[in-house]
């Protein structure tokens, strides 16, 4: 998935060179840019496309055109703020960071810990899942694939800025806009030909006279499901690497032990630590204003 979000941006950033208006150095740091967010980008998707599945077919293209326009409104949000955070009061993008990441991890670690002790309800949700109608569920989706979109969007935004932090300023607004909207066209264009597989598959069915299509359409049936599980998995990952990602990096303490263990390695160990405090604390949170109200 971040190969070929690196490919894309790669493709993209070429045809720069083509705009006179930008300098053969904006795009050269446009396509370094991307290389370094390739990764987020990966489990950016991988998490959004979960978060966009399960509804009926009439529902799947509107909410994740809801998903797609929230995105936009948080890069709109992201990146004036950074700007002025970075020329301003560049000690306070950690913080705002770590926060994020906490976040990321303990969305993370719930989804672990329903799978582990809840596994019935997880068995409910998923069967249940390719037939949300209700807009109380669909809204609530929508709200949680945007919250964690600007989490990641923060991400891919400070990613980048840190590539062309000694780039003149009007540069750095340029470059960095440009890998922020890439990124939201990318990933949910993606996310579209996702949700789209089953409805080809059935078209293909009921369409096509050839035995061969039917049969791909047959597949492409029975794949969907087995996608989305797939980025279920990928996606509670993804959100416990970037989580622990945030903090491994910008955390001295983190940084400074288990030197000889694999990066990806220790951004999950991190990330499912974290993870695991900031659920007991929120879980014995609600149990206290649940006594208290009772």
């Amino acid at each position: 998935m971040a190969f070929s979000f690196f490919a894309l941006l790669d493709d993209i950033a070429t045809l720069l060179d083509d705009i006179a208006s930008m300098s053969k150095d904006v795009a050269t740091m446009t396509k370094v840019a991307g290389k370094k967010t390739a990764g987020i980008l990966g489990d950016d998707l991988a998490v959004n496309a979960e978060k966009a599945t399960g509804f009926v077919s009439s529902r799947e293209l509107p909410v994740i055109w809801k998903i797609t326009k929230g995105s936009f409104l948080n890069k709109l949000i992201i990146l004036p703020l950074m700007f002025l955070l970075s020329a301003f009061i560049p000690k306070l993008i950690i913080p705002i960071l770590l926060v994020g990441g906490a976040f990321l991890t303990f969305e993370g670690v719930e989804k672990i810990y329903e799978f582990l002790f809840h596994k019935k309800n997880v068995k409910k949700k998923t069967g249940e899942s390719l037939k949300i109608k209700d807009k109380e569920t669909e809204n609530k989706r929508i709200r949680s694939a945007i919250i964690i979109d600007f989490i990641l969007s923060l991400e891919i935004i400070i990613i980048t800025l840190s590539v062309v932090v000694t780039e003149p300023i009007k540069n750095q607004i340029i470059i960095v806009s440009i890998v922020a909207f890439l990124a939201t066209i990318g990933v949910y264009g993606l996310v579209a030909l996702i949700v789209r597989i089953d409805d080809v598959g059935l078209s293909l069915v009921n369409n096509s006279e050839s035995n061969f299509l039917k049969s791909v359409g047959k597949f492409l049936i029975k794949l969907l499901p087995i996608i989305i599980k797939i980025l279920i998995v990928v996606g509670t990952i993804a959100m416990i690497l970037v989580g622990g990602g945030i903090f491994h990096h910008n955390v001295h303490f983190f940084e400074s032990i288990g030197a000889s263990i694999p990066t990806i390695i220790k951004d999950f160990i991190i990330g499912i630590v974290v993870g695991i405090i900031v659920f007991t604390i929120v879980s014995i949170t609600k149990a206290s204003v649940k006594k208290l109200n009772s």
